[in-house]
């Protein structure tokens, strides 16, 4: 699974056990049912789910009535939370080493290293203001438009 997939998956499964009202093992969701509603493998979801559970935001059970489940309310995990768990950044790549004795090659590396750590510091502070809440809600509207700049319940 490519990084660029764990964070949706991690939302996904996120806003899909906060709809299902997973608060607890006894309403455990499997990783087939999870892995059915985005569509992708429930290995995908397990190895995702495996990462949320590391950083206390889920808990996993394993085996024939195993699942996962929240722990935390939707309205307290923030979405650099998910980021962080699933080791996710803006993901615009590594500029590739510049060219010895080139003054352009030589120097544009670095600058644009920069430009992508600008832009990974903004892409974590303004998810850092959308909640799991705030994604069920905007899901659960009939027709909804992207996002807005604003998180949903800001």
């Amino acid at each position: 699974m490519s990084d660029s997939q764990r964070f949706p998956v991690a939302a996904h499964a996120l806003c899909f056990l906060a709809h299902s009202s997973a608060f607890g093992p006894q309403a455990a969701v499997s990783s087939a049912a999870l892995a059915a509603s985005m569509p992708t493998n429930p290995v995908v979801v397990r190895r995702v789910t495996a990462m949320l559970a590391r950083a206390g935001l889920i808990a996993t059970r394993a085996g024939a009535s195993g699942g996962a489940w929240l722990l935390a309310r939707p309205e307290s995990v923030r979405l650099d939370q998910v980021l962080k768990a699933v080791g996710g950044c803006a993901n615009f790549g590594c500029p590739p080493p510049g060219v010895k004795g080139c003054p352009v090659g030589e120097r544009i590396p670095d600058a644009v290293r920069g430009a992508i750590e600008a832009a990974d510091a903004a892409a974590v502070e303004r998810l850092s203001r959308i909640t799991v809440a705030d994604l069920l809600r905007h899901a659960e509207r009939p027709h909804p438009p992207a996002l807005p700049l604003q998180a949903v319940g800001a």
